[in-house]
C-alpha cells in the first residue's frame, strides 16, 4: 500500500527542486553556518526552494491538481543563491538570491492564480526565494558570513508531498512540470 492510499489527505507543495550537484553545492553552505549558528541542518535530500505551499490536499483532488499544474509555462532561466540570512522569528538559516528572476516571479504569479482558478487554497503571502539551510539556528541581527555563489539551472517546477515519520520529515516528488519550448 502506497503512503498516499494510508491517508485521505496529502501535504503538498510546488518547488524548484535541485539537481544533485546543484543540491551539494548549497548544502556545503551548511557545515559553516552551524558552526557559527548550532541547530538542525536540513536534510541534504530535503534542499529545495518552495514555490507554492498548499498544505493538506484531499487525495480525491490530487489529478485535478496536477492538470492545473500543466497549464502553467515558463521559460528555463537560472537562479543565484549568493547570500546567506538567518529569519530570527521562527529560527531558521537560509540561502538566498540577490536577485530574483523576473522568471521566477511571474512563474509564482502564474500558477497562484491557476490554483485560485481551480479553486485549490494555498498559503498566500509575499514570495521570498530561499532555501531552508539550518533549523533551531541561534544568530543575531548581524549579517552571515558570504559563501561562494551556486546557481541553479530552472528547466521545470515540481509537486512534492512532505512526509512526516518517526525519522523526521522527507519529501517526495510526486510529479514534473517541465516547462514548454
Amino acid at each position: 500500500m502506497t503512503e498516499l492510499a494510508l491517508t485521505k489527505s496529502a501535504r503538498v507543495f510546488f518547488a524548484l527542486w535541485p539537481n544533485n550537484a546543484e543540491r551539494a553545492a548549497v548544502a556545503a553552505w551548511q557545515p559553516p553556518l552551524k558552526q557559527l549558528c548550532g541547530g538542525r541542518l536540513q536534510p541534504v535530500e530535503n534542499l529545495h526552494n518552495t514555490l507554492v505551499f498548499l498544505g493538506n490536499v484531499a487525495l480525491e483532488r490530487l489529478e485535478s491538481l496536477l492538470l492545473a499544474a500543466q497549464e502553467v509555462k515558463g521559460d528555463d532561466f537560472r537562479i543565484t543563491f549568493d547570500s546567506t540570512r538567518y529569519w530570527g522569528h521562527n529560527h531558521i538559516v537560509y540561502a538566498a538570491p540577490g536577485l530574483v528572476p523576473s522568471q521566477l516571479s511571474q512563474l509564482v504569479v502564474d500558477l497562484e492564480k491557476t490554483l485560485l482558478r481551480h479553486h485549490f487554497a494555498f498559503e498566500q503571502r509575499s514570495y521570498k526565494p530561499h532555501v531552508t539551510l539550518i533549523r533551531h539556528a541561534n544568530w543575531s541581527d548581524s549579517p552571515l558570513p558570504l559563501m561562494s555563489s551556486v546557481i541553479w539551472g530552472v528547466r521545470e517546477f515540481v509537486l512534492v508531498q512532505s512526509i512526516g515519520g518517526e525519522q523526521g520529515v522527507r519529501y517526495k516528488v510526486l510529479a514534473h512540470f517541465p516547462f514548454s519550448k
